[in-house]
């Protein structure tokens, strides 16, 4: 059973909208299950000594770290496998292409078969709270199971975002950041998104909500930025988008 929780949430679409209240849903929190405490399971489980069992946790360890960071797709036993990924600007003119123009690398987990089948089948218990942390309501999910394939999701423009909405919500394309970087003395930040869509924007690089800073107009970075954005529309959040800008020492033609 997995435990979804569901807080009564205040949720505001621009700065001067007063906000409504939606619930909201998230995991709980897990406890952390530590490498100690896997180990002593799996001993129990196999009748293997725990210390023949750290040595190889440890030595798998090593392997897989060495050749995920070399670029290999790597099989972990049962679990499915790990691969190098990135988030990077798409560009037409092949001039453009550069290093400058990965966001951030990632680490691409794509879950087994039976990791996926046993998810699709487990049950989600859902627990709604209201805006004063008391229980108004259990029910248990009814959706169909699906898993989100990561290989799929790895297409170099966004990160994964929420959406605001619930059950039945429509996709919202994500924002397209734009400015030069890196940059000298500074850059000008524009953003685009989708007809009758809201964007929200940080620059501290925290995922951005209806609550973040609203884009009206390109305005100016003088510093090193992470900026995220996401769009948002008919109550309905995009992914979240993401840029770095970099202010070097010189010699970067400034907008």
């Amino acid at each position: 059973m997995i435990n979804i929780k569901a807080q009564q949430t205040l949720v505001k679409f621009s700065k001067t909208d007063a906000g409504t209240l939606r619930y909201v849903m998230r995991p709980e929190k897990y406890s952390l299950l530590s490498e100690s405490k896997v180990i002593n399971e799996a001993s129990v489980r196999s009748g293997i000594a725990k210390g023949a069992l750290k040595g190889a946790w440890d030595a798998i360890g090593e392997v897989i770290k060495a050749w995920v960071t070399e670029g290999h797709s790597v099989t972990i036993p049962g679990l499915g496998t790990l691969r190098f990924g990135m988030n990077a600007e798409a560009v037409e003119d092949v001039n453009e292409v550069a290093k400058s123009l990965i966001r951030t690398r990632k680490v691409v987990y794509t879950p087994s078969v039976d990791i996926k089948r046993e998810l699709t089948e487990t049950k989600i218990a859902i627990t709604c709270y209201d805006k004063d942390g008391n229980i108004v309501k259990r029910v248990t999910s009814t959706d169909d199971g699906e898993v989100e394939d990561n290989e799929n999701e790895d297409n170099g423009s966004t990160e994964s975002g929420n959406n605001g909405s619930g059950s039945g919500a429509q996709s919202v394309a994500a924002p397209v950041i734009s400015g030069n970087t890196p940059f000298a003395e500074s850059t000008t930040v524009s953003m685009s998104g989708p007809d009758g869509a809201e964007i929200h924007y940080t620059t501290d690089g925290s995922n951005p909500t209806a609550e973040s800073q609203l884009y009206s107009e390109p305005f100016t970075l003088s510093a090193s930025a992470n900026v995220k954005a996401i769009a948002i529309k008919d109550g309905n959040s995009s992914q979240v988008s993401s840029k770095e800008f970099s202010k070097t020492n010189g010699g970067v033609s400034n907008d």
